[in-house]
């Protein structure tokens, strides 16, 4: 079992984090999202306090893996959002048990990626196994503006030792799922019935809003919302801008 934990009642949310992060990546969004629902914050396989990931790891390992603590809390219907690498998970699964999902939104998320895009990550994944420290920091770089990591230079260092924390094979098993996994996804997208949002930052170096555009388009209803001036890290950066676009998204249906 993933580990997880769960603050509120009320109609469901599961949150997904991204890749070598964990769930504390939400705690900015929780509060006011637990004020009127059950909020459960998923910890995935090879990250935080979850098992571990091994190599061959598939995004349908993943999705399962959230499907059974759907199961344990009791979720029959859940408001599903993704962020990142929890984007493509929540995609896979909205599209594969449309009946457990009553929204999804896709926060930061990758898309048929292009040819010059998925090269780009292919490069990211190849440092990743060669020099981990480098890597952590060229995150850091990518996902923090100069102003934000001179506001906040110990979230900065906090994201830096998070992702220098994880165990190295299970990281790679799981970047390696993100590098790929917009692929599996993209002819899943059709088949998602459940009201869809795609939200990234207007300055996101790697989930450009672009592929939040490619996301909107291919799903047959969904919304695109770009936050103006916002990188990767939009839970963090953005957390009330992102909340309430997610609780608008979340009026439209209640489980």
């Amino acid at each position: 079992m993933l580990h997880h934990t769960v603050e509120g009642t009320g109609p469901d949310v599961v949150l997904l984090h991204g890749v070598g992060l964990d769930h504390r990546m939400w705690r900015r969004c929780v509060p006011e999202l637990a004020a009127q629902h059950r909020v459960t914050a998923v910890d995935l396989r090879g990250h935080g306090a979850s098992p571990a990931a091994l190599p061959g790891t598939r995004l349908d390992d993943l999705a399962a893996d959230v499907v059974d603590v759907l199961d344990h809390v009791g979720a029959r219907r859940v408001h599903l959002v993704g962020f990142s690498l929890g984007a493509l998970v929540a995609g896979h699964l909205a599209a594969r048990h449309p009946s457990r999902v009553a929204t999804v939104s896709l926060v930061s998320s990758v898309a048929l990626r292009t040819e010059e895009e998925r090269e780009a990550v292919l490069r990211r994944l190849e440092a990743a196994r060669a020099d981990p420290a480098a890597t952590a920091e060229a995150a850091v770089e990518r996902w923090f503006g100069t102003e934000w990591r001179r506001r906040e230079p110990e979230l900065a260092e906090e994201i830096r030792q998070t992702l220098l924390a994880n165990d190295h094979a299970s990281y790679l098993a799981c970047y390696a799922v993100f590098a790929t996994g917009d692929a599996e996804v993209g002819p899943l997208l059709e088949h998602i019935t459940a009201p869809a949002l795609a939200v990234t930052g207007g300055e996101d170096p790697g989930s450009t809003p672009e592929m939040s555009r490619r996301l909107a388009a291919a799903v047959p209803d969904a919304s695109v919302r770009i936050v103006p001036g916002a990188r990767h890290l939009l839970p963090l950066e953005r957390p009330r801008e992102l909340t309430a676009a997610l609780t608008d998204h979340f009026e439209r249906t209640t489980p």
